[in-house]
């Protein structure tokens, strides 16, 4: 142990691959976190736990990044609320009854190349007359699925994820799927930086514009969580989880601002297919799916 504080970190910290943004200040995760449940605002008892003593310090360091305790004995597990339980699968987030692991392999069909190139998100991304690589910027990674689809279709794919919880995660999946021959050529297209996109894309706009960066994003991705899916019987299980740490996005506007200020040459908002514009901002056009659409704006020249 290095001494610092519980939740500090070194310059260049990097836990599971994931670069953390300098300056981020958004805080740590407490012992006693507070959650979204039902409406109402609820403490959980959080903890790290491990299954085996040789995951012991890979549990304290995580621990210590979130600000966390560390469960030494079952009992402690149990008695939480939720867990971040670390075994030889990886890491995963337990809670209410149920179980979070991120898990690319599951995937595999949706990236083979016939099926891809149905994919909504792949659809938006198109851009015509463009040699190279595209590069995104998924500005709301969660666990990342669009951002695999992208990286799948041959984009350079950077993510950001402001929650650490969610952020470790998905560092822990992009981990595992490295050591997978089927998945390890395609997430090295893949970089993920946990901390605020909105302040990390007006940062990248105003050095592009003093000309201190040269690398401007062709495609920024938008899914800020919709406050309607809170009570939908379409939520899928798996992110129930989620919506306890994530809440919805506060400034809309300020988002879609920051996304516009970097000129990509696209900004694609994920949405429900029958949801409003996000921020009231009417998209150049649409991509529409069965449940989701993606709104696109064309930033002015």
């Amino acid at each position: 142990m290095t001494g610092r504080k519980p939740g500090a970190t070194a310059p260049g910290f990097s836990f599971y691959g994931i670069g953390r943004l300098p300056g981020d200040s958004y805080g740590t995760i407490k012992k006693y976190m507070r959650v979204q449940q039902e409406g109402q605002c609820m403490e959980q008892n959080f903890v790290v736990y491990y299954t085996e003593e040789e995951k012991r310090e890979e549990a304290e360091t995580l621990a210590a990044h979130l600000g966390i305790a560390v469960a030494g004995t079952e009992e402690e597990r149990r008695e939480a609320d939720m867990v971040l339980r670390l075994d030889e699968e990886g890491l995963s987030l337990t809670g209410d009854g149920l179980n979070l692991r991120g898990d690319f392999r599951r995937m595999l069909p949706r990236l083979k190349h016939n099926n891809l190139s149905h994919e909504s998100v792949v659809k938006a991304a198109k851009l015509k007359d463009y040699d190279g690589i595209p590069l995104v910027v998924d500005a709301t990674a969660g666990m990342g699925e669009d951002s695999l689809l992208l990286a799948a279709a041959g984009y350079r794919v950077h993510m950001y994820e402001y929650n650490p919880v969610i952020a470790a995660l998905l560092g822990d999946t992009l981990k595992r799927a490295a050591a997978d021959p089927e998945l390890s050529e395609i997430v090295e297209r893949m970089q993920l930086h946990e901390g605020d996109s909105v302040k990390a894309l007006r940062e990248m706009a105003e050095r592009l514009e003093a000309g201190e960066d040269e690398i401007r994003p062709d495609l920024i991705l938008l899914d800020p969580m919709f406050p309607g899916r809170k009570k939908s019987s379409l939520v899928k299980k798996k992110l129930q989880l989620i919506q306890h740490l994530e809440q919805p996005c506060e400034d809309e506007a300020a988002m879609v601002d920051a996304a516009l200020s970097v000129k990509p040459r696209r900004v694609m908002i994920k949405r429900p297919v029958k949801g409003p514009f996000l921020a009231d901002r009417k998209p150049s056009y649409s991509i529409t799916g069965k449940n989701i659409r993606y709104d696109c704006l064309i930033p002015q020249s």
